[in-house]
């Protein structure tokens, strides 16, 4: 997260007014506002292969999946997020055209600047979503993918995947290979 564009807090409607006249992407966390910077070469690709396995995995299903530009309200914790890839199987969601409200899974590469708060406060955030089966977090950099899993009891647990793992997503039912979504990234 960075530092916040604004020192003003705006109500909900007054952010995405604000924001849809915005060249760059904003956060919204509680009446701040925060742009979001650049990604690196390596942030960049894991997305995109995130986001294309994904896709073809779903294909013929009821789920879409979405990339960075993609807004999801937690209203609960009065955020606003754009995750790097985030699926959602909601019929309400799919007649939603700038923010989504039930992602089943979320994904988010971690850079340096981000890999705390990813893993902290936007997470407490994120859980507060009914609708969330689980949260992959992946490190571009240390080659290292955790996945948080919603347990019928609800309590999140961390799944470590390494090199060479097929990561299983249950919550839409996928398996990526660990070379396909590090494939390119050197």
């Amino acid at each position: 997260m960075s530092l916040p564009a604004e020192t003003q807090i705006l109500s909900t409607e007054e952010y995405l007014r604000w924001e849809a006249s915005q060249p760059e992407k904003h956060e919204y966390v509680a009446g701040e506002v925060f742009a979001m910077g650049g990604a690196s070469r390596r942030h960049v690709t894991i997305s995109g292969n995130l986001f294309a396995a994904l896709d073809d995995a779903l294909s013929g299903s009821s789920c879409r999946v979405y990339m960075a530009d993609m807004k999801i309200e937690v209203a609960t914790k009065s955020r606003f997020f754009y995750p790097d890839v985030f699926v959602t199987c909601h019929p309400d969601d799919h007649r939603e055209e700038l923010v989504m409200h039930h992602p089943v899974l979320v994904a988010e590469v971690l850079s340096p600047s981000t890999a705390a708060y990813d893993r902290g406060d936007k997470f407490i955030a994120y859980r507060s979503l009914p609708s969330l089966m689980e949260y992959l977090l992946i490190d571009p950099d240390h080659q290292q993918v955790e996945l948080f899993r919603k347990g019928l009891d609800g309590l999140w647990v961390l799944h470590d995947f390494a090199p060479g793992d097929s990561v299983q997503l249950a919550s839409v039912e996928a398996a990526i290979s660990w070379e396909r979504l590090y494939r390119n990234v050197d």
